[in-house]
C-alpha cells in the first residue's frame, strides 16, 4: 500500500539529499518574504513551519529527557506504591526495569493500574489482593541517540507506541522520548491539566527568580524594566515572547544550568534549570542603575 501523502511531503521537506535540501531552501524564502511583505501567514503559522523545516536534522540526542530527569519503576514495586509514583510524575507512562535503569523491561500505562481496582459496596475501590504487575507490562522502544526524530515519530505511528528509551552503544539507558516531545518540536511546548497555569517571578536580592516561560510583557509590568532589544534590523525581541526565549536568541543555542547570558543593557540571566530543548527557570540581576531605584 502506497503512504499517505502527508508522509510523502514530510519525508521529501525533512529528507537529507539534494532535493529535500532545495524544497527547503524554497519554503525557507517563502516563509521570509511572508514575513517581510505580507501578514498571509501568522507568527505562528511562520514559527511551526521554520520548525518543521528545521525537523529533518533533529535527532534524539537533541531532544531526549536525560536519564537523571527519567521518572521509572522497578518491576517488583508494589501496586499501591506504583499509584503514588504515577500521581507525584503525573505521567501516563512509566518505563519498568529490572534492577537499574540499564535493564529496562517494558512500560506501564496508567490506565490499565485503574483497571485492577475493584469497587467495594458504598462507591468506593481498592486494590484487588491478586492483582499483579507482571501483566501490565506494555513493549517499550530502543532508539540510538543518532536517531532522527522523524524517523522514530513514523515508528511510533507504525507501532502505537508513545516512549521510547534512548540507548547509547553500551547498551545503558541515556535519555526517554515521548511522542510528545517529538511533536512540540514542531508546534511548541503543549501545555496540560497538570501544568502550573501562570509562570512565577519571585524577588531576589537585586534580581529575580523567574520561571523561563514568563512572558516579557508581563516581566515588564512586574519589574517596570523592559528587555525587548531594538538596534535597527537586528531587534532580538523581534520573534521573542518569553524570558527563556529571549536568553535563547541572545546565545543563540539553548544554554546549559549554571551559564550566565548577559543582555546588552547589562540585564544578567543565570540558567537555574534547563535542559537540551528549553531553559526552565533563570535569576535575572537587573543592572545596577535599575536595581537601586
Amino acid at each position: 500500500m502506497s503512504d499517505h501523502p502527508l508522509k510523502r511531503l514530510l519525508r521529501k521537506v525533512t529528507g537529507r539529499d539534494a532535493e529535500a535540501t532545495a524544497i527547503r531552501e524554497s519554503l525557507e524564502e517563502v516563509i521570509e518574504e511572508s514575513e517581510r511583505e505580507s501578514p498571509a501567514l501568522s507568527a505562528q503559522e511562520r514559527v511551526m513551519l521554520g520548525n518543521l523545516l528545521k525537523f529533518g536534522e533533529l535527532t534524539l540526542r537533541d531532544i531526549m529527557v536525560p536519564r537523571a530527569e527519567i521518572v521509572a519503576v522497578d518491576e517488583d514495586i508494589g501496586l499501591a506504591d506504583l499509584l503514588k509514583q504515577f500521581r507525584e510524575a503525573q505521567h501516563s507512562r512509566l518505563p519498568v526495569y529490572r534492577e537499574t535503569l540499564d535493564d529496562p523491561t517494558g512500560l506501564i500505562h496508567v490506565k490499565d493500574v485503574l483497571g485492577l481496582l475493584e469497587a467495594e459496596p458504598g462507591g468506593a475501590y481498592c486494590l484487588s489482593p491478586h492483582a499483579r504487575i507482571a501483566g501490565l507490562r506494555r513493549p517499550i522502544l530502543f532508539a540510538p541517540p543518532s536517531m532522527r526524530a522523524l524517523d522514530l515519530l513514523l515508528k511510533m505511528q507504525a507501532t502505537h507506541t508513545h516512549l521510547a528509551l534512548v540507548i547509547d552503544e553500551y547498551g545503558g539507558t541515556d535519555g526517554l522520548v515521548s511522542i510528545e516531545d517529538i511533536i512540540e518540536e514542531i508546534v511548541g511546548d503543549i501545555a496540560d491539566e497538570h501544568d502550573e497555569d501562570a509562570a512565577t517571578l519571585k524577588a531576589d536580592g537585586n534580581g529575580y527568580i523567574a520561571d523561563a516561560r514568563m512572558d516579557l510583557d508581563d516581566f515588564r509590568t512586574q519589574t517596570g524594566h523592559d528587555l525587548l532589544i531594538e538596534a535597527g534590523e537586528e531587534d532580538i525581541g523581534r520573534d521573542v515572547d518569553s524570558l527563556g526565549g529571549l536568553v535563547v536568541s541572545l546565545l543563540g543555542r539553548v544554554p546549559l544550568r549554571g551559564e550566565i547570558v548577559a543582555h546588552p543593557d547589562g540585564t544578567e540571566f543565570q540558567v537555574l534549570e534547563a535542559d537540551p530543548r528549553r531553559v526552565r527557570k533563570l535569576r535575572v540581576t537587573l543592572p545596577k542603575s535599575r536595581a537601586t531605584e
